[in-house]
């Protein structure tokens, strides 16, 4: 019996092309799973910090715009809203800063329970004598913090917090790239959740309503 000649055409392959494909598909999910898990790494689930979540905040030492050093001991018993800015920053920081004063009024009596705080990403400029010329402008309970550039940078990584100049480096009148949320730290030093700049007076006087 005479046999088929061999054919060179390389035959399909079907099961690799498929495994190929399985390899596309759990790559897709292992970056979506690690994206995630990096989202609640970095700010916690939600914005609210949950078991195995990075730690947001932290100790600090500081200068207000008395001159005098304060550290995080010195609001235990008070709540926070932390906020990260200049006193140079032309739009974001006066605007978040008056709502988060704002959301504060909305509370009544209820709203001494909080401290508003001002963390000066600008140490060069931000001098104790300027942030008091400052947060003069939005509420006598503003409480503004600056100190050496390594201690702002310290207390920058401890809140996960982005700042940068923006700029020439020898112009002096550079503006700073930074994060615009505004952290909620409960009497006991903890991170409890963030507002972002969007968040309005109302949404943030309801959740700290909820706390009080």
């Amino acid at each position: 019996m005479t046999k088929a000649p061999r054919s060179n055409a390389k035959k399909p392959e079907p099961a690799r092309r498929r495994f190929n494909g399985l390899l596309v598909v759990l790559a897709v999910v292992v970056v979506l799973v690690v994206g995630f898990g990096a989202a609640q790494v970095y700010f916690g689930l939600n914005g609210v910090e949950s078991a195995g979540a990075a730690r947001i905040g932290g100790p600090f030492t500081l200068i207000d715009q008395d001159g005098r050093t304060v550290s995080d001991k010195d609001f235990r018993g008070k709540w926070m809203l932390v906020y990260f800015g200049f006193t140079f920053c032309p739009d974001i920081c006066p605007t978040s800063l008056a709502r988060n004063d704002d959301a504060l009024a909305m509370l009544g009596d209820k709203g001494v329970k909080v401290v508003p705080v001002l963390i000066s990403v600008d140490p060069e400029r931000d001098t104790p004598e300027r942030l008091k010329d400052y947060v003069k402008f939005f509420s006598p309970r503003l409480v503004g913090l600056t100190g050496s550039p390594q201690q702002i940078a310290e207390v920058a990584r401890e809140y996960r917090v982005y700042y940068a100049k923006a700029g020439q480096k020898d112009d002096a009148t550079y503006l700073i790239d930074h994060s615009a949320l505004t952290y909620l730290i409960g009497p006991d030093g903890r991170f409890v959740q963030f507002f972002r700049a969007q968040a309005s007076p109302q949404e943030i006087a309801d959740r700290l309503n909820e706390l009080l």
